[in-house]
Parts: C-alpha cells; structure tokens; sequence
C-alpha cells in the first residue's frame, strides 16, 4: 500500500551498533546467509511469503517473517534495528512490492545486502512492469477487475503504482509462479536440496490446483454476482470467482489511503447496499473506520453476509489452509 514506511535515523543509527556485532560476516556472504546448522536463512516481509518459503524449503531453512501477526498492521509498520540485522544475514529475501511493504526497500538498501531477493508483484499478469511467465502449468484464465494499472510512481519499480492492487497473495496463479520461483533460488543457494525443492513445490503447486478448482466452480455457479469490499485486499480472488466488485473505487481507494470518504461515496456505497444487487460484503479484519462500521452495519441491516479477511496467515494456518478457508466462507454466502 502507499503509506510507506521508511528507516528513520535513528534506525539507521542503531543498527551500525547492531551490525557491529555481527561477527564480522558480510552482508549477503555464505557466512551470513546460514545458520550454524547449515540451513538457509530466508527472510519474508509478511508470514504469507514466509509460510510459502517453509512449505517449499522445510527442514533446509530457517525462515523468519518480519511482520507475522495479524495483531500488527503492515501498513504502519516500523522497521527496526533488529529487522535490518535479520536482513543482513539473509540468504534469500522475499517481499510483496508494489508498495505494499517498502521498508523492507529500505532495509534492504541500509544493509548492502547481496542476497537474492523476489518480489511477488513482479508475477502478477498485472503488475505493468512483470515479465511474461508461462502458463503452461498454472493456467488462471481471464483475471479482469482485479486492477487497472496506469501510473508508476518509479523507485526501482518498487513504490505504489497508482491503480494497481498490489495485494497479489490473494491471486493463487501469481503464488503459483512465486513459489516455483523460491523453489529456484533455493535450488541455486544449496544445490544438494534442488531435488527436495522441486518436490516441495510440486507438492505446494497441488495445493494451489486445488484453490484454482474451488474458484472455479463458485465461477461456474455464480459468475457476475456482486460482492462489495471495503478496500481491494480480495479482489483477485473475488475476480477469480466470476464476481463483479460493485464497489464504488472512490470508496475502497479512500480507506485504503486512510482519508475520510467522500460524503457523496458514502451515500452512493450505502445505496449499493441497500438495492438488493450485493451478495457479499467484504471488510479487512486488520484495519477499519468509521465509513467500515457504516457499510458493516448497513449490510447486516440489509441482510447481506459480512466476510472479514486479513492480510495475513491466521495462526494456525498455512497459505493454502487459509486461502482454501476463504474461498469456502465466500461459497458460502453466494445464492443460486
């Protein structure tokens, strides 16, 4: 999301201190990228990357997610000199980008770090600047009303582009792809585990096969049914599922920034709601307001089933657990 958060100085001051007790290893180096028992040492900006990074890696590597609670709120998050030493001594390091979680940006900048790093918006179809990836394993089909790119506002690719929906864990044909990718590099970082590797994400592919298969039947059975979100969190899934978002953009925009909605977007979303067109309502569990509760409030009143998502894997859970979760609770609100 667009409300970045930088290392401040005194970040920056505290970990030369930080750093200084690292034993004299250099960023990126074989001897900062594995732990004593020989394990790679994957650094993920969420528990969602984190949880795929495990899943493919398993007992070869060490992974440690920065922000791995959904008690704590990604977009204001505050990197610490702490996070910038977990950093340093990464092996691989995966982000989201797009904006979303560009501290780690800057952490990866203050470090030097020499480390491999993926950035899943770079495998989405609609990331303006991804590279073509082959479909020819995980074909997702038409992923439309998921997001409209138009401009980039340029930090290596890496800050908020405007109009794109950098929430891309929430599409599984992009994990797919992501996956595969952290299958490579672990591949390419300990070549004695690239058989293992291939295997993991085979396995983790299934799964993701699987989730394709449920969105797919909700398409079958209710294409074109309207959901309405308060912010674009779910919106490739829903679009994945056949449904309309009969949101006004205004309204999920305007929350997403954290501004006050336009009185005129408030009346119009309320209005939505009470026309009878809307299946479900869908709220980020993570953050709110005072326009959330409104569109909450007036959906219950409306009779329409409200669905909290999150941004992040609920304890307990794995990537595909949740996901899989998510799709059946959104099944469960659709009418023939």
């Amino acid at each position: 999301m667009p409300r970045k958060i930088l290392v401040s100085a005194a970040l920056a001051a505290a970990s030369v201190l930080a750093l200084a007790g690292c034993a004299g290893a250099t960023p990126g180096s074989s001897g900062s990228s594995a732990a004593a028992d020989g394990k790679v040492q994957v650094v993920a900006s969420t528990n969602v990357y984190g949880d795929i990074a495990a899943a493919i890696g398993g007992d070869r590597v060490d992974v440690t997610s920065i922000i791995s609670s959904t008690a704590q709120d990604p977009h204001s998050y505050e990197a610490s000199a702490k996070d910038q030493l977990t950093i340093s001594r990464a092996g691989l390091i995966i982000e989201n980008g797009g904006g979303y979680d560009s501290f780690m940006d800057s952490l990866i900048d203050a470090t030097g770090t020499e480390a491999p790093v993926i950035t899943a918006v770079e495998f989405s179809h609609d990331d303006p600047g991804a590279e073509a990836h082959s479909d020819d394993d995980h074909d997702h089909g038409d992923e439309t009303d998921a997001a409209t790119p138009t401009d980039d506002h340029d930090h290596e690719g890496h800050d908020h582009i405007e109009g794109f929906n950098e929430h891309v864990w929430y599409d599984p044909h992009t994990i797919a792809h992501v996956a595969e990718e952290i299958a490579h590099e672990l591949g390419e970082i300990d070549a004695a585990g690239a058989a293992t590797y291939e295997q993991t994400y085979a396995t983790f592919a299934a799964g993701i096969d699987d989730l394709e298969a449920s969105l797919a039947d909700i398409a079958a059975a209710h294409t074109g049914q309207k959901v309405f979100v308060t912010e674009p969190v779910p919106l490739y899934l829903t679009a994945a599922a056949g449904l309309e978002n009969a949101t006004p953009p205004a309204f999920s925009e305007a929350v997403e920034e954290g501004q006050d909605v336009p009185p005129a977007t408030l009346l119009e979303a309320l209005n939505i709601l009470k026309s009878g067109d809307v299946s479900t309502v869908i709220v980020n569990a993570q953050t709110g307001g005072a326009e959330t509760t409104q569109v909450t409030d007036a959906a219950k009143a409306a009779g329409i089933p409200v669905l909290e998502f999150t941004e992040l894997v609920p304890e307990g859970d794995t990537y595909l657990t949740w996901m899989a979760q998510n799709i059946s609770d959104l099944a469960g609100t659709l009418t023939r």
